[in-house]
């Protein structure tokens, strides 16, 4: 197994790990039923958690550019692992929200950062989309294996020792790893491979920082597209057990969180390879499409085996923009800013995080019925796949004064 293989599966293998904050429901529950929390409190720490992870996606994206992605990497894990430690220790929300929702979130934010960008420079970058793809399923594969180990260490531990366990593993298994994630020698160039004809090719561009990022329009039309299908994404798997019982009188519809779960991994994986294949934009185009075509499907759904359609269309349109969004960055700006570029990027992210649920609640609870939220994110996503068509790759020469020095 050559270097660059490792380097990858130690970053899914991280990621498995990572993605603890998917298990957060489970211990949300337990901590409402065996201790009493309200769902306010139970559920504060997770909401942290996703704000950290997300600001400190941006700042560690900046760090590795200028230090590189180990040093990030092991402090990502061993901020996880000793969240997750201290959690064991808390008795109260706050401080709940202190070991878990900072520690944890700002964990997740700065491994997460780094393990893409250093494992697509070990690879052709005719392989973008399948390393982001495999990285991020690991991400998203994590809830399929932690909310059954979870729910077993609550029901026969306790949610301390629960949170002991998982921090210990994470010490174990993810931090060793952590080690291995270098970014490959100067002047190292990868094999390209032998059937190369048809990929997608990366655009040609000099590698541009963020500041200089921010002066293309390419960057404000990746930006919407990013928070509108996001946002579209995050509506329907934020209330998927909510919309099966409102529509379909689905009582127990946690099974549909597990389908989300496998086709959001397939997603990733599958559009990443896709997109190497056919391109970045015509893959954007083909997964809005499959969005806003299962918005207009949402409405008419009442069974359960019509929910499973939804919940695994939304599944894989949700997931490829997790490996797709990631290689288009790299193939619009260049590797060497990638963390940080991808950073400023992923702010969309963050505020489709607010936009869906918030429609998805606002219209349930004042019309009873999810109908207008549908329609809403429909329209986002003509929105994106209009921008899908009309964008270009980045061709304009960067000025030199423009320039921001080499990191050491």
């Amino acid at each position: 197994m050559n270097r660059a293989v490792k380097i990858l599966l130690a970053g899914v293998c991280i990621n498995l790990v990572m993605g603890v904050l998917y298990a957060w429901s489970i211990f949300s529950k337990a901590l409402q039923t065996e201790l009493g929390w309200s769902s306010v409190d139970a559920g504060m720490p997770y909401s942290v958690a996703v704000l950290v992870f997300a600001s400190s996606l941006l700042i560690s994206g900046v760090l590795q550019d200028r230090m590189g992605p180990r040093r990030m990497v092991i402090l990502g894990c061993s901020m996880v692992a000793a969240g997750l430690l201290l959690s064991s220790f808390a008795t109260t929300p706050l401080m709940l929200v202190l070991t878990f929702g900072v520690l944890v979130g700002a964990g997740i934010g700065f491994g997460y950062a780094c393990l893409s960008p250093s494992a697509m420079k070990w690879f052709h970058p005719s392989k973008k989309g399948l390393v982001n793809g495999l990285i991020a399923g690991g991400f998203g594969m994590a809830p399929l294996y932690l909310a059954p180990l979870t729910t077993h260490l609550i029901g026969e531990y306790g949610i301390n020792n629960a949170f002991l366990f998982l921090g210990g593993a994470a010490m174990l298994i993810a931090v060793p790893l952590a080690f291995t994630i270098v970014n490959p020698p100067a002047g190292y160039t990868p094999a390209a491979p032998a059937n190369l004809a048809g990929k997608a090719k990366s655009a040609a561009n000099a590698d541009m920082s963020w500041r200089q990022m921010l002066k293309t329009p390419q960057f404000y039309m990746l930006w919407v597209m990013f928070c509108f299908a996001s946002s579209a994404g995050l509506m329907l798997i934020g209330n998927i057990t909510s919309i099966a019982a409102l529509q379909g009188n689905v009582a127990n519809a946690a099974f549909l969180v597990v389908v989300l779960a496998v086709f959001n991994t397939l997603g990733r994986i599958v559009m990443g390879i896709l997109s190497d294949k056919m391109g970045r934009t015509q893959t954007l185009l083909l997964v809005f499409l499959i969005q806003g075509g299962n918005m207009l499907l949402f409405p008419n759904l009442t069974t359960e085996w019509g929910f499973v359609l939804g919940a695994a269309l939304a599944g894989i349109g949700y997931g490829a923009l997790l490996s797709v969004f990631p290689s288009i960055t790299a193939d619009y700006y260049g590797l060497k800013n990638y963390g940080s570029n991808f950073g400023v990027l992923y702010t969309a992210w963050g505020v489709s995080g607010f936009i869906g649920p918030v429609i998805a609640g606002f219209v349930a609870g004042a019309y009873g019925s999810y109908a207008i939220a549908y329609t809403v994110s429909a329209v986002m996503l003509a929105v994106a796949a209009v921008l899908a068509v009309v964008i270009k790759p980045v061709n304009n020469p960067v000025e030199e004064s423009d320039a921001v020095p080499a990191a050491a």
